[in-house]
């Protein structure tokens, strides 16, 4: 069925609310492309439309509203994904693949040469070391909240951990920055103030409210039915929880650490703190108290004074770290659509 006999089918309040306010954003989206000046009166003569077909026809209103947001959604990650590879494009044609396999000199602003590698392979240490910590811990985490804690210590701990997600990232980085940073130069004296190891930590820490949650969500929707049936066979909760929760949550608990996992790949702002603005990979590759610059903290500390083929670099290191966090984004969404298959006796 075309677009055209769908929209024919609907009643006629719904046509008019739907034909002109589609209308109405549509001009106002092209205006902020082509005719930026026109923008506020298209956005205000949408609003107005909107607020008046709201007090005529609420319910189509409203569904238009819905359909919209929704709608956007797409359309947002779609131009964000256009901007992206579009203005990383030059830098592309330019370097090809030595941008992401090129060696000394890996990033001279002076010789327009530009190389990736350090970046990605600071990313990767931090992500290691942060997944080295959140997982464990996170994990361990929610299966004290779901499964161990007492009612009271559930009421205290839960709160307690999701509050953890909304301190600033700038104050973990602070206090990375101020106290481990310094305690590991002064304690095992390292030769350099900034290192992976205690960006990886930080990070790591930051991630562990989100598998927490998650992971706590995850196990919590395992049927009643199946704990019940290990402990009808003489299980102690103990092994009920090893030998059944866990692995019948295993796809939910996979897909709250690959969710930690992304936060600790997009981190900017405790890596752009901690690490200093140094472009070469460590020596030895392998120290992980070795002092480089991951892709997050390239962005933040170098597009105020980019431009020309620097800044389409800047673009390119945005685009891998985009790529990056939606796959693990995506692979969390199919693994979490997994185990809910399961569970639900799908195959």
């Amino acid at each position: 069925m075309s677009v055209a006999t769908r929209f024919a089918g609907l009643d006629r309040n719904t046509r008019v609310v739907s034909g002109v306010g589609t209308v109405l954003l549509t001009l106002t989206i092209l205006s902020f492309l082509v005719a930026p000046a026109l923008t506020g009166y298209l956005a205000l003569a949408f609003a107005v439309f909107v607020g008046g077909a709201y007090l005529v026809d609420e319910e189509n209103t409203a569904r238009f509203l819905l359909f919209v947001t929704t709608t956007s959604t797409v359309l947002i990650l779609a131009f964000i994904t256009v901007y992206l590879l579009l203005n990383a494009f030059p830098v592309v044609r330019e370097m090809g693949l030595y941008l992401l396999v090129g060696s000394d000199p890996f990033w001279n602003t002076g010789s327009n040469v530009y190389s990736l590698v350090p970046m990605v392979w600071g990313t990767l240490v931090t992500t290691i070391i942060a997944t080295l910590v959140a997982a464990p811990l996170g994990v361990a985490g929610a299966v004290f909240i779901s499964e161990i804690a007492p009612g009271w210590a559930r009421e205290v701990v839960k709160p307690a951990v999701e509050m953890l997600a909304g301190i600033p990232s700038i104050v973990y980085g602070f206090i990375g920055f101020t106290l481990l940073n310094q305690f590991m130069q002064q304690e095992l004296s390292l030769p350099t103030f900034g290192s992976l190891f205690v960006t990886g930590v930080v990070i790591g820490v930051m991630a562990l409210p989100t598998v927490v949650s998650v992971g706590e969500d995850a196990i919590a929707s395992v049927p009643d039915a199946m704990k019940n049936g290990a402990g009808a066979l003489g299980a102690t909760d103990w092994q009920t929880t090893t030998s059944v929760t866990l692995p019948a949550a295993f796809s939910g608990v996979s897909a709250a650490v690959l969710l930690g996992v992304g936060r600790a790949v997009g981190e900017t702002m405790a890596a752009t703190v901690i690490l200093g603005n140094v472009t070469d990979l460590p020596d030895p590759l392998i120290d992980v108290f070795g002092n480089t610059i991951t892709l997050t903290s390239l962005i933040a500390s170098q597009y105020g004074a980019a431009s020309g083929l620097q800044f389409s670099a800047l673009f390119a290191a945005g685009v891998v770290l985009f790529v990056t966090v939606m796959g693990f984004s995506v692979g969390s969404q199919l693994i979490e659509r997994r185990m809910q298959s399961r569970l639900g006796g799908e195959q």
